[in-house]
């Protein structure tokens, strides 16, 4: 199992990096609410690139690549892949919704046809460079067309060359693995990725659960960003109120604990070390 909470910035990767997670998901929802926009397809290939390179150069375990639905035809989807490989990112997710995109679990999706979608996953696959550039294939179909949709537009994917598959939004333990069960019964055996974000359409299940149903990564793409924004939010009232931040206090990292998690030290030592070389003042 790998179990990838979401990043929306560096900081919070370096984070997800040290509390001994295996992987990072670069969460399209979280980098568009960091930069105060809605999930709806409104940042760019250019925005996305800068800010999920920014978060996989500050960690060393890989980072998974939200692309929305690709940033436009197959032509605008091989480039993006290639700027996700040349900003290091491990992998990136395609979903088949048409442009603008909505939330997975918002209603009133709309999807492209299977065949757009293949194309597209081709594209992507014939784009990268490095064959471990992981290629995830994500199906919106289960709220528009139905579970059974949703496998058959698995099973084209899959042909198309997706490395894993994604099935957003399914509403049960039962739907999860009835996806499994019907595309093992077809030769299929492909990662399966679940997606566990809150307030949604998925029940609460534990990543052992999933791992039980036949699913290999775990998706918590949100949970970082919802939980430190409400945290600033009660912060932000409290001072507003008290005019004081003392009773903030115990629910912060230090300025010793801030440090350590940016290694602080291992930067001063560099600037030591350079010092020591080629002489001259180290920086303050």
């Amino acid at each position: 199992m790998v179990v990838m909470p979401g990043a929306f910035n560096a900081l919070t990767a370096m984070q997800i990096e040290r509390a001994g997670f295996d992987a990072v998901y670069v969460s399209g929802a979280s980098l568009a609410a960091a930069r105060g926009l809605p999930d709806i397809g409104l940042l760019s290939l250019t925005e996305v690139v800068a800010d999920a390179g920014t978060i996989a150069n500050a960690v060393a375990i890989p980072s998974l690549a939200d692309a929305d639905t690709g940033y436009g035809p197959p032509l605008a989807v091989m480039r993006a892949v290639q700027e996700f490989e040349r900003a290091g990112l491990a992998g990136m997710q395609l979903e088949d919704q048409e442009s603008p995109k909505k939330c997975g679990h918002l209603p009133d999706k709309r999807l492209v046809s299977a065949s757009e979608m293949a194309r597209k996953i081709g594209a992507a696959v014939d784009a990268r460079r490095d064959p471990d550039f992981l290629i995830v294939a994500r199906t919106d179909a289960r709220a528009v067309e139905g579970l059974d949709a949703a496998v058959q537009r698995a099973r084209e994917y899959v042909h198309a060359g997706a490395d894993a598959l994604f099935p957003e939004a399914l509403e049960s333990a039962e739907e999860f693995r009835a996806f499994a069960q019907w595309l093992t019964k077809e030769g299929i055996k492909v990662p399966l990725v679940a997606n566990m974000t809150e307030f949604g359409k998925t029940p609460y299940l534990n990543v052992k659960e999933f791992e039980d149903l036949g699913y290999r990564i775990v998706l918590f793409p949100v949970t970082a960003l919802r939980v430190a924004t409400k945290a600033i939010e009660t912060m932000l009232e409290e001072l507003k109120a008290k005019g004081t931040q003392q009773d903030s206090l115990s629910r912060m990292h230090t300025r010793q604990q801030l440090y350590d998690l940016l290694r602080y030290s291992e930067y001063e030592k560099r600037d030591r070390d350079l010092q020591e070389r080629y002489g001259g003042e180290p920086q303050d």
